[in-house]
């Protein structure tokens, strides 16, 4: 196991922030024009709010596993389903940006949704600042939820 706590953080950082990379990668590539002619939400936020609140996240999930990697009572599955859920936070930008698919976007994000309450719940039994890290990542892909919604609905 990986015990040397420098190199575990920047592997952490670097497999979490991959997601970032790809996703950003999406974002640019297809965003527009398409992004620009949707019907969005009175409640939509400026589009230059999420890069940094993403930034944020991003480094908050790293902390995340990183704590729990080095806590006495880890156990590998969660390692393996926070890979899991990283897989499914990248996907959630191709599919809406590069496929333009509203609907497999929002079906991806409740599937985010619940793997990021299983990597609550899994972290919570071992390190509980783990947990307490990933709950803004949680109330920020509920509010992407509604706002997938919103698109899908209003579109």
């Amino acid at each position: 196991m990986l015990k040397n706590k420098f190199l575990s953080f920047t592997l952490f950082f670097i497999i979490t922030y991959s997601a970032s990379f790809i996703g950003g990668m999406a974002t640019i590539s297809f965003k527009e024009p398409w992004y620009s002619q949707l019907v969005k939400s009175s409640l939509n936020p400026p589009d230059w709010i999420f890069a940094p609140v993403w930034t944020t996240l991003y480094l908050m999930m790293t902390l995340a596993i990183w704590f729990f990697w080095h806590s006495k009572k880890k156990d590998i599955n969660t390692v393996y389903i926070y890979f899991i859920h990283i897989l499914f936070n990248t996907t959630w930008s191709v599919v809406f940006f590069a496929f333009h698919s509203i609907l497999l976007a929002l079906i991806n994000l409740m599937i985010l949704i619940c793997l990021i309450v299983i990597l609550i719940l899994r972290f919570k039994r071992v390190n509980n600042v783990s947990a307490y890290l990933m709950i803004p990542y949680l109330l920020w892909s509920c509010y992407a939820l509604f706002l997938n919604l919103s698109l899908f609905i209003l579109n």
